[in-house]
């Protein structure tokens, strides 16, 4: 069994589905072409256990082809992708206690973990 993504016009993953091992032949097809011409749209296999394209897709993500990745959706709009296409704050976040991202405010506000 394998994972395929379905993405629109735009790359951007509008379903995920369990199919068949993607070493297997479908009518002669790989499985992303047969999947792809049953649907009329794009089908990228991806990996639960991230072993191809970065990360395991999810509705939203974005695939770039170039790179042959998944992309999570943006967090916030102050944050940018990296070269490994992580999204990364404008601060980095510090290493002990809970935080949480304050985008109004562009900082990482600490949050109480009895009120967590």
């Amino acid at each position: 069994m394998a994972h395929y993504a379905f993405l629109n016009d735009d790359n951007i993953v509008t379903e995920v589905i369990v199919g068949v091992d993607e070493n297997e032949v479908i009518e002669n097809l790989d499985p992303e072409t047969w999947y792809g011409n049953f649907r009329k749209q794009k089908c990228v296999r991806t990996s639960y256990n991230n072993n191809i394209r970065k990360q395991y897709a999810g509705i939203g993500f974005t695939y770039n082809p170039e790179a042959d990745v998944f992309i999570s959706p943006q967090p916030y709009p102050s944050w940018l992708l990296d070269n490994n296409f992580d999204w990364q704050p404008p601060v980095p976040k510090p290493l002990e206690g809970l935080w949480a991202w304050d985008e109004e405010n562009f900082v990482w506000a600490e949050v109480d973990e009895e009120n967590f």
